[in-house]
């Protein structure tokens, strides 16, 4: 059975100049972990008894950035799988996209991360390593960028 995991993918848009794209202005939040190699990753956690998916990213993200879901609009039609080994067990990562509704919101990490950063696309996907999770970034970005 593959550990379950579920996450939001959180950005903010930038009010940014009337002439520029809206999305030039989108920012993702990457949390830093503060325990093993130290990585980057968007909030997310493993699932709970009774939970379904969505709960799940939604109370991961509430207790790692300190986002109600009252502070963020769930993007329709987005949802992303990735499946990859951790310590040679299969482990499944369901993410959704979400926006915060106020860009000045503040995030207030929990024991489990040291830092975060609203990050550019570019920049996101140097912070996260992992190639699936740079691909997700720019999956994502490219799906907002569609919708505009």
């Amino acid at each position: 059975m593959a550990v379950r995991a579920c996450g939001l993918i959180i950005f903010r848009r930038l009010q940014s100049a009337p002439s520029s794209k809206v999305t030039d202005g989108i920012e993702y939040l990457l949390l830093q972990t503060s325990y093993g190699t130290h990585h980057w990753t968007p909030p997310k956690g493993h699932v709970d008894p009774g939970e379904d998916d969505l709960q799940t990213a939604f109370r991961e993200t509430q207790e790692e950035a300190g986002l109600q879901a009252s502070q963020l609009t769930l993007i329709e039609g987005y949802k992303k799988e990735l499946h990859y080994p951790v310590r040679g067990k299969p482990k499944t990562v369901v993410y959704w996209l979400a926006e915060v509704k106020d860009c000045n919101t503040e995030i207030k990490l929990s024991e489990e991360h040291q830092a975060f950063q609203w990050l550019k696309l570019e920049d996101a996907c140097k912070f996260a390593e992992y190639e699936d999770m740079q691909a997700t970034l720019k999956e994502a970005h490219q799906f907002l960028c569609s919708k505009e």
